[in-house]
């Protein structure tokens, strides 16, 4: 029975999240570092927060348990505050990165996204968190003994495992609005980011009333990862076209050539600017190439159309939506209402 408990409870506190690492980090090595990284600048932020937890309980006074209780308290509130510093310092060294990588490579772009970057990073902050919260009661889920033999509540381990995974996707979805709350000077979101955080650390000295703290910290769960959803750029109706697995109908985008070259046939000619024209075309196939170019391997930029390369944010312009990158053509693509003419 004890074997059951231990591999049941780990596959519902990780299973979620070895979802996520198998399907959508280990396939690149990039990720992989940034995964790593991130739990490490995690550890650096436990260690902190458990040497100001032990300098607490020196100077505090053991024998009193309701000073030792609110010490408790107030650690988890700097530790959730250590937490958030080290997600920014890493924040910044991964900015740091994507320049140089940028500079690095071919093209000039960056081969992984901020987005892609805040949701690595996210998820290894949850990751590191969680298992350093429920490793413990793994261990002692093996036995011997039996939990709620003294009256205490039979599901300890279970709801354990549960509050774990909550906090893995609770990390995930902070890392996906704390970077764009950077990225873009959101001050309010970085707040709420920090004060939801206080607020799920602190529901749990709600237990062992497991029946208010886990549908609270659930609920949190789910809007959070709302919240993440749409800074990502979802919708509810792309959430709709996937589940009823829908065409997407044309977006009309106003795209017009602003520089670059065009190499034909081994030589070099500069392009000569072409006058704005309306295209109509789906996010998904990627467009066809412009007139008078070889084929080649399309790179595209931008939110409407997943591509190996990304260019991180959008044109300076203030009329300009995103950059559009196919070949050596370079498009400044807008947004616009009307259709082909």
């Amino acid at each position: 029975m004890s074997a059951a408990v231990f591999f049941g409870c780990t596959f519902i506190a990780f299973g979620p999240a070895f979802g996520l690492l198998l399907f959508t980090v280990a396939g690149d090595p990039l990720r992989v570092i940034i995964l790593v990284a991130g739990s490490f600048f995690w550890l650096v932020s436990l260690l902190f927060s458990s040497l100001l937890w032990f300098v607490a309980v020196q100077l505090g006074n053991k024998a009193n348990a309701g000073v030792q209780h609110g010490l408790l308290m107030m650690g988890a509130g700097a530790s959730v505050l250590l937490q958030e510093a080290f997600r920014f310092a890493y924040y910044k060294l991964l900015k740091k990165a994507d320049q140089g990588l940028a500079a690095m490579s071919e093209d000039g772009r960056s081969p992984i996204s901020i987005g892609q970057m805040a949701y690595v990073s996210g998820l290894a902050f949850g990751v590191a968190s969680g298992a350093f919260s429920v490793i413990n009661v793994l261990s002692d889920s093996l036995g011997p003994g039996v939990v709620g033999i003294h009256g205490d509540s039979p599901y300890f381990f279970l709801t354990s495992a549960f509050l774990t995974m909550a906090v893995v996707l609770l990390h995930t979805s902070w890392g996906v609005v704390f970077f764009d709350a950077c990225e873009k000077r959101r001050w309010l979101s970085l707040m709420m980011v920090i004060v939801t955080h206080l607020l799920t650390s602190g529901l749990t000295f709600l237990n062992p009333r497991y029946e208010w703290s886990l549908p609270l910290i659930y609920g949190l769960t789910i809007a959070t990862g709302g919240w993440a959803f749409l800074t990502a750029g979802g919708s509810v109706r792309n959430v709709w076209r996937c589940v009823t697995c829908s065409r997407l109908t044309p977006t009309f985008w106003s795209i017009q050539l602003c520089s670059h070259q065009l190499r034909i046939d081994g030589q070099s000619q500069h392009s000569q600017p072409l006058g704005s024209d309306l295209l109509a075309f789906s996010p998904l196939p990627p467009p066809p190439p412009p007139p008078h170019t070889h084929t080649h391997t399309h790179t595209h930029t931008g939110h409407w159309c997943p591509a190996p390369r990304r260019t991180r944010g959008e044109h300076k312009d203030s009329d300009c939506n995103y950059l559009l990158h196919v070949s050596d053509w370079v498009f400044v693509v807008k947004q616009t209402a009307e259709g082909p003419r």
